[in-house]
């Protein structure tokens, strides 16, 4: 009988353990520690006649559950708002950057009234490997933007130092994948490339 109630006693105790060894923690994304910026290219016949377009993001927000024990049992979910992305364009006048944005944030291209929010949700973790400032591994997910939503996998470097989990890494997409139609003008003799290169710094802080 003592037997009987050591074994279960010892069960629920290795049980335990094991579930306090698996457990996550919960970190919250800080749009102030985060920085991502879209490069958008020139393209066309007379493409030396117009510029390359720098845009930042400002608004960024989210949770990541972490696992230190197996990264590949960690989720993401980030939000950007769309409203918050926003021209930098270095060298150009205020009145050109003034006239990129009213663009961007139109109908025609992010049309930001009917879609707020450009999201990220991961699906899996796949090919970590440790290294001397964190982890490297591919991260694959569903990315919303425009309304419509896409798989893609793209490799992420991740570290942790004092309570701040940090993720840094690099993905292209196509406008047209999205529904959005590169601007042209000139009657087509400029016109922005299909394809943006995508630049980010992710920075969480784990919940108290």
């Amino acid at each position: 009988m003592r037997w009987r109630i050591w074994t279960g006693t010892a069960g629920l105790l290795l049980g335990a353990l094991t579930g306090m060894a698996q457990e996550k923690t919960a970190y919250s994304i800080a749009g102030s520690g985060s920085a991502l910026e879209i490069h958008v290219g020139k393209d066309g016949a007379f493409k030396a006649f117009g510029h390359d377009h720098l845009i930042a993001g400002k608004e960024i927000s989210g949770e990541v559950q972490f696992d230190a024990q197996k990264i590949e049992g960690s989720t993401v979910r980030l939000q950007i708002a769309t409203k918050s992305l926003t021209v930098v364009d270095p060298g150009e006048s205020e009145k050109d950057r003034q006239n990129v944005q009213a663009t961007m944030v139109g109908e025609k291209v992010l049309d930001v009234a009917k879609f707020p929010e450009i999201t990220f949700t991961s699906s899996e973790i796949s090919g970590v490997k440790k290294n001397a400032q964190g982890w490297e591994l591919s991260i694959s997910g569903k990315l919303k933007l425009h309304g419509v939503e896409k798989s893609l996998t793209f490799p992420l470097r991740v570290q942790t130092e004092n309570g701040t989990l940090r993720g840094a890494g690099e993905i292209s997409i196509l406008q047209t994948d999205y529904g959005i139609t590169p601007v042209k003008v000139g009657g087509g003799t400029v016109k922005v490339k299909d394809k943006l290169k995508i630049t980010f710094t992710i920075a969480a802080h784990k919940k108290q």
